[in-house]
């Protein structure tokens, strides 16, 4: 992938060569979700700006922009009078499919989307408009002004009564078989991300072991909270390691992407899937369940480990050397949830 010709990094000191081989090298340190996000971020800012004042973006940034961007972002637009700039703009890029609404943006959001910016003046070596104190303090009213209750990733996570149910409807084609392999490795080994499942080849899955003890070993190039080439291996045991294996065998992947697509007839395909095609299967397999598409994400393979993790009372230092939490508190989210029904200061009432 390579990154918007507006962010990469320029300096008069450097030859071309140098520069693009910075270039190059931002390229390969940076995770692939992250160059996408980036893209999407720029796009969405350059449009706002240039809706906005009629002008492209300008390296450095002035405090006075960043600080507009900010306030256009942190309040609902629906109520703004037809002839509010803020929602003259807004409406703009909803007809470029930029934004979805006029209502106020998530704090999340504008944070990435600042967060974004703020890189690309790093990237650039320029100082940025985001760190002076009237525009930080700007930034932190409109976080708290619109803070609202996190809005989980899964409707609901994907248990292992869940699991089974999905599990079932995989029958015996090589579809069947391939889908049964990734909801369960996509489980069993932690709770993977979309991109991580995506993202594993052949070579990445070692079964030198799996004759003799049924364990299969993964080793992820880098997730979202592990640097590339410092991931743990994950294992993978019993029916999931099955399941990988046999996949294996009736695709016959010798080399390349481990999950790719099956053409309609059930014929294996050298390309590799698509994380998008990861959400497709899990609202596949639901539907086949009798359960609403909406029931789950593929984010609910992840929740549904640790939450199942902590219904089964497994210490979650245990679940996070799979999971890959960073955070203690991040994974203590999902014990809490199923932890506070047990708790004794619930009964005080009687």
């Amino acid at each position: 992938m390579k990154p918007p010709a507006a962010y990469l990094p320029a300096s008069p000191a450097l030859s071309q060569a140098d520069q693009d081989a910075l270039t190059d090298l931002y390229v390969r340190g940076t995770p692939a979700n992250t160059l996408r996000a980036y893209e999407r971020d720029l796009l969405y800012v350059t449009a706002w700006k240039e809706a906005r004042f009629g002008s492209a973006l300008d390296w450095p940034e002035s405090e006075a922009r960043a600080l507009t961007f900010i306030l256009d972002h942190a309040r609902d637009l629906g109520d703004a009078p037809e002839e509010d700039i803020a929602r003259q703009t807004a409406e703009a890029l909803i007809a470029q499919g930029l934004r979805k609404s006029l209502a106020c943006p998530a704090p999340s959001t504008l944070d990435r989307r600042i967060a974004s910016w703020l890189a690309f003046h790093r990237m650039k070596n320029l100082s940025s408009p985001f760190g002076a104190p009237q525009v930080k303090q700007a930034r932190a009213k409109a976080r708290r002004a619109a803070a609202r209750p996190p809005a989980p990733k899964s409707a609901h996570p994907i248990t292992r009564g869940v699991l089974e149910q999905l599990l079932a409807t995989c029958q015996g084609t090589r579809r069947d078989c391939r889908d049964r392999a990734i909801l369960m490795l996509g489980w069993a080994s932690g709770g993977r991300r979309r991109s991580e499942i995506t993202g594993l080849m052949r070579e990445d899955v070692s079964c030198k072991e799996f004759d003799k003890s049924g364990v299969v070993w993964l080793s992820l190039l880098e997730t979202k909270t592990t640097a590339r080439g410092e991931t743990p291996r994950l294992v993978l045991k019993g029916r999931a390691a099955q399941a990988l294996v046999h996949w294996i065998e009736v695709g016959q992947i010798t080399d390349g992407p481990l999950f790719r697509p099956v053409s309609k007839a059930d014929r294996v395909l050298k390309r590799r899937l698509s994380p998008d095609a990861i959400y497709q299967i899990v609202k596949h397999r639901l539907r086949l369940a009798g359960l609403p598409e909406d029931f789950a994400s593929p984010h609910g393979l992840r929740s549904g480990f640790l939450t199942q993790a902590a219904l089964d009372g497994a210490p979650i230092q245990a679940a996070m050397r799979l999971s890959l939490h960073r955070s203690m508190a991040q994974a203590q989210k999902y014990y809490d949830d199923v932890d506070i029904t047990e708790n004794p200061a619930t009964d005080l009432l009687g």
